[in-house]
Formats: structure tokens, sequence, C-alpha cells
């Protein structure tokens, strides 16, 4: 079984194109998909299979798996917490499931919501996080609750932002608040938990720089398994199973948001607030490696929440406030920069041949990835963006500020 195991885990990320969009960003979690014949542009009207109101406020991303899109709403102000469900084809409503309240509202960020991290999902369970106010499991047919956990405690200051990871028979959970920071593993099948790991990194002592909110992401180093998770000024590399620490390297940052990609023997990361700088650091690390595993650095125009997207050798990234930038991978050499119209807080999209740019103000700019920019078109939704999107078949599912979108083009 320990052979096969690895097997069927890459196996599961190769089906880019495929029905399941299981995580944020995407099956590998690198905001890939290989659906070719995505709508290019669209509105309100045009190419839209269905809309669909939803109750409440969030800014998770759409998962999807088999006939089921899944996503999560804080409702009454931030004191009632819901897990929703809309059906892929028909776009109606099937479950609606309050999983926690509070007596009274956290704190957040002008930017952020009460529900901002995005579920996690496989066949017949689905996941969903609101951070310090609670994890909990559901069954995907009945919508019936699991378990809950409250395990993981923490302050997060401006509201809760990183997502949940599967890993074999662990959900990972990220806590970097201002008063503790830790990784821990839950047993998904009970929400009991298997692993805690404090942040072995010195930080400064204002609590406000101490606080993150990314997704870390797991991907194969030299033939093992290992979860790399940036927080506030370090990034780490963990065995997943065991949360054992393997290395880290230091920056200066926090809040940081983007998730990492990988490729080319590199880890991109980008290192939050105050000034984001984008880092390529080498794989294979082990121990304290700033001195030793950084590639290349990036000061300018780097973003703040958008996660990188590595497109074969051209790493591109948004920043916050719109200037989409093309990398030579490996080096850092710039090949162009655009500036887009508007702000950005979700991530880009990297279908084949095409490159989605979403901005919190509704725009959609398309472009072509190579050396040269290209734009292949632009649309408006005419509603707010902030949560990144998904793909199933030839569809996108995009959720804004109102609603739930299929989008495609008529075949």
């Amino acid at each position: 079984m320990k052979k096969i195991l690895p097997l069927m885990l890459a196996l599961s990320c190769v089906a880019r194109g495929a029905d399941n969009w299981p995580q944020f960003r995407g099956p590998e979690g690198q905001g890939h998909t290989d659906a070719a014949h995505l709508p290019l542009t669209w509105s309100k009207t045009q190419n839209v299979t269905w809309r669909t109101e939803l109750p409440g406020k969030g800014f998770s991303s759409p998962v999807i798996w088999g006939e089921q899109v899944w996503m999560t709403a804080a409702l009454e102000d931030g004191l009632s917490f819901h897990a929703l469900c809309v059906a892929k084809t028909s776009g109606k409503l099937l479950h609606d499931v309050e999983l926690f309240r509070r007596d009274k509202a956290m704190a957040i960020q002008n930017k952020n919501s009460h529900a901002s991290p995005t579920p996690v999902i496989e066949a017949g369970r689905v996941w969903v996080n609101f951070g310090t106010t609670g994890t909990a499991c559901l069954d995907t047919e009945t919508g019936k609750i699991l378990w809950r956990s409250t395990e993981c405690q923490l302050d997060h200051l401006v509201g809760p932002g990183s997502s949940p990871v599967l890993y074999r028979d662990l959900l990972i959970l990220t806590c970097d608040g201002a008063d503790v920071q830790y990784m821990a593993a839950l047993d998904k099948l009970t929400g009991k938990l298997v692993w805690k790991t404090p942040r072995s990194g010195q930080l400064r002592a204002n609590p406000d720089v101490k606080k993150s909110f990314c997704t870390p992401l797991v991907t194969a180093v030299e033939g093992h398994d290992q979860l790399i998770s940036p927080g506030a000024d370090w990034v780490y590399g963990y065995e997943p199973l065991t949360g054992k620490e393997i290395w880290r390297v230091n920056y200066k940052g926090f809040s940081v948001v983007p998730r990492p990609v990988v490729g080319h023997g590199l880890v991109f990361v980008c290192t939050g607030f105050a000034k984001p700088e984008l880092l390529a650091i080498r794989l294979g690390a082990k121990g304290e490696a700033t001195s030793t595993h950084m590639a290349w650095r990036e000061a300018r125009h780097n973003p703040l929440k958008p996660s990188p997207a590595l497109v074969g050798d051209e790493l591109y990234t948004i920043g916050d406030t719109g200037f989409l930038t093309c990398f030579e991978a490996r080096t850092g050499k710039k090949n162009w920069e655009e500036k887009l119209a508007g702000n950005f807080s979700t991530s880009p999209l990297a279908a084949p041949g095409r490159i989605y740019c979403f901005s919190e103000e509704g725009h959609v700019s398309v472009f072509a990835p190579g050396r040269e920019c290209r734009k292949l078109g632009e649309c408006e939704m005419g509603e707010r963006l902030m949560a990144s999107p998904a793909v199933s078949g030839h569809a996108l599912f995009l959720r804004t500020d109102q609603a739930l979108y299929r989008l495609e083009t008529p075949r």
C-alpha cells in the first residue's frame, strides 16, 4: 500500500481538466486547468449557464466534486457560519448548513470576510474552516455534520484567511495569529489533533507583524513530500505526516496571503506586508537556508494577496494595484509588465493558451502566456470579485459578492 499511495496521489493531481476542483487553486493547488474551451468573454447574460444568489457573505473559493459545488458564508454580520452546496448542473442551492455561532463577531479587515478560507473536498466528504471559530467535516450527500472542532485557537486580529489542506488521512491547518503561531494536523475522519508544530523562527515583538494567512502547498522534493508553508518573517518546509521541520528561510514580511508555486527545482514565495518581495528558493534545503538556497528575488510590483502562476518557463504575478508581470522563472529576468485597471485580490487562472486575471471591481482580462504581452480579451462582470475561480469540465465557476456563476461557451 505504501508504494501504491504516492502513485494514487500523483494521478489525482494530473487531471486538471477533469470534473473535480478539490481545493484552493485546483487539483495541484497551482491555479492550472487543462480545460481548453473556457469562454474568452462573458457578461451577466452572455455565456452564463446559470446564476445563483448566495446567502450571507464569504470570499472562499468554490470547490467541486462530481455534481456539487461547495463554499462557505457568514450570515448575521459574522455571527452565523454556514457551508453552502450548489448543484453543478442546475445551480440549485442543495445544502445550507449552519456549523458555528458566535455571540460576538470578530474583527475583520475591510478586504477580508468572516468566511474567507476555501473548503477542501473529496468523494463523500467536505471540510470547512473558519479559523479560530472552528473547523468541521460534512457528509456531502446528506449535508450531515460528521464532526466539529475548536481545537486550534489563535487571534487573527483581522479575520481568518488560510485554507485547509488534505494530505492522506490528515487535514492540515495554518494557525499564524498575533498571539500564537503554529501548524497543526487533524485526523480527517475524527477531527482529533494528530500533530502540532510551533513556528521556530524568531519574530519581531509587535503582535501585528506576527500574523499570517497563507495556504501551504504539498510538493515532492527529492522523492519525499514536503509541506511548504510561508508565515511571518519565515517560510518553512515540513514533513506533512509528522509536522517535523526540515528547513526554513528568513525574510521580512507578515500577513502573507499568496500560495506558493513550484517548478524548475524552485519554490516561488511572496513575502506579504508591508513591502512584498518575490523570492525564488531552491528546493532541497536542510536547516536554516537563507544564505544558501536563495536563487533570485524581486522587490517591485509584487502581490500582497494574489498567488503567482507558473506556466512553462514563465512566472506570472499580479500586484494588488494591477501590475501583471512576466518573469523568466529560472533567472528572474523580467520579460514584460502591463498595468491593468483596478485592484486585485483573486489569484490568476492558467488555462491552455490563456491567463485569466480578475479585478476586485469585476473587470476580467485574458492574456496569452509567453515572452511578449498579448491581450486576448476582456469583459465586465459588474459585481465585486474577491474569490478565486474554479473549473469543472469546460465551465468556469466564478463567485462574486452576490452570486455564483457557471460560465461556458455553448457547444
